[in-house]
């Protein structure tokens, strides 16, 4: 017993966050993955079955000699000069400065890229967004080189960021870096155009690194724009302080097969994928060679435009939906595949998210409480009841069928 505790005393307590604690409170109460019963309205995935004009999906993994080898840690360099090249495409045509592979390095999955990207920070004040993705927070804990601070969109302002905003909050707080999810998770509001093309400059004439997660920038409800990337707005892919993370995981819709990547100049990309040499080794080989036929420009676009018709429609749905069961939503999502809904106009016990996830779940279907995207890492506002309280985020990522079933037990539940 002594032992034991001697050992337990060795580490420290880490406790269940965001949609880690969801799943596990709703594993606790009997849900699996294979059980149909259950639906899933709260884990961000994506459905990864055909979905119409989307007919260039893997089916095998080719494992041989020469991929059984560890890859180098900043990824195989056919990889980095595929993804190079799609950003080129897409983002860089008729601009002097293009990406090269040495503008690439691959990661294991999203979380490993960030994880990546703060070993390599320096001593900097962090910008980030509220609300904001979950896991963020998770990052800013394990990592104590630079110090997070928020920066506060309001529902009211249908949760957006402005140029203006942006730019006094890196001046007034001494901002050396920003990261933030565009399209945001859990919002859905996406910065693009001329206020992207802002952020990028504000960027630049301040010396402040950008850092964008745009691991939903397939999901993109503009008619005007299929996909966008803050690199098309970078003049010197060498010089501008713009990094990009993004992978297979949500926009090419293989979540398990956990591939990422991190575009910037050369010389920091150098710094993140020597931080991989002591944080993960570097990802599975197999993996990387069977991606390079998905980011073939053609391919790629083939895939971004299947996800905006089958998800426009899903969007559509499902914003109609919540707003004819009462919830408000503040901003209609733009991108990504979530809505935030305030409760503001449920019934009085269940105007609190993590009262209505509870309650919800004994209807058999999950969602995430808003309180979880209050970012606050080392728990510094504990006292300060959070002002996302009273919001949830559903996931149309499932099939649309699973979507109206789950948005008939949530009529229901309110019937009650």
């Amino acid at each position: 017993m002594t032992n034991k505790n001697v050992q337990s005393s060795s580490f420290r307590s880490v406790p269940k966050t965001g949609v880690i604690y969801v799943m596990s409170r709703a594993e606790e109460l009997g849900f699996t993955y294979q059980d149909k019963k259950w639906i899933n309205l709260g884990q961000g995935a994506p459905e990864t079955g055909p979905i119409g004009g989307d007919d260039h999906r893997l089916k095998t993994i080719n494992i041989n000699i020469d991929n059984s080898e560890y890859s180098p840690i900043a990824g195989n360099q056919l990889l980095r000069e595929q993804v190079a090249r799609l950003y080129n495409a897409r983002y860089r045509q008729g601009k002097s400065s293009k990406y090269s592979y040495k503008n690439v390095a691959i990661s294991g999955g999203g979380r490993v890229g960030l994880t990546r990207v703060a070993a390599a920070l320096g001593d900097v004040n962090l910008g980030h967004l509220l609300p904001d993705y979950t896991a963020y927070e998770e990052l800013f804990e394990a990592f104590k080189g630079f110090v997070p601070i928020p920066i506060v969109v309001k529902g009211r302002d249908g949760f957006k960021l402005s140029p203006d905003l942006l730019e006094s909050e890196v001046i007034d707080r001494g901002l050396g870096a920003i990261l933030m999810s565009n399209p945001c998770n859990p919002t859905g509001q996406v910065v693009m155009g001329n206020d992207l093309k802002a952020f990028v400059r504000i960027g630049l004439s301040t010396s402040c690194v950008l850092i964008f997660d745009e691991f939903y920038s397939h999901y993109i409800y503009d008619k005007d724009n299929l996909t966008i990337s803050a690199s098309a707005y970078v003049e010197d892919v060498n010089n501008d302080p713009v990094i990009i993370i993004d992978g297979l995981t949500k926009n090419w819709r293989y979540p398990g097969l956990r591939l990422s990547w991190t575009i910037g100049p050369a010389d920091i990309i150098e710094r993140i994928y020597s931080a991989g040499s002591f944080l993960d080794g570097g990802a599975a080989h197999p993996i990387q060679q069977a991606a390079v036929s998905l980011l073939e420009h053609s391919v790629a676009d083939k895939h971004a435009h299947s996800i905006k018709k089958h998800f426009t429609k899903k969007r559509d749905f499902i914003v109609k939906k919540l707003e004819e069961i009462g919830f408000v939503i503040p901003g209609p999502p733009q991108g990504s595949f979530y809505c935030f809904a305030s409760l503001e106009n449920m019934p009085s016990h269940l105007r609190d998210g993590m009262h209505f996830f509870e309650a919800l779940l004994k209807e058999k279907v999950i969602c995430v409480p808003g309180e979880f995207f209050d970012v606050n890492p080392g728990r510094r506002r504990s006292h300060i009841p959070s002002r996302l309280k009273g919001y949830i985020r559903f996931s149309f990522g499932p099939e649309l069928n699973r979507l109206e079933e789950g948005l008939h037990r949530i009529a229901k539940m309110l019937c009650k």
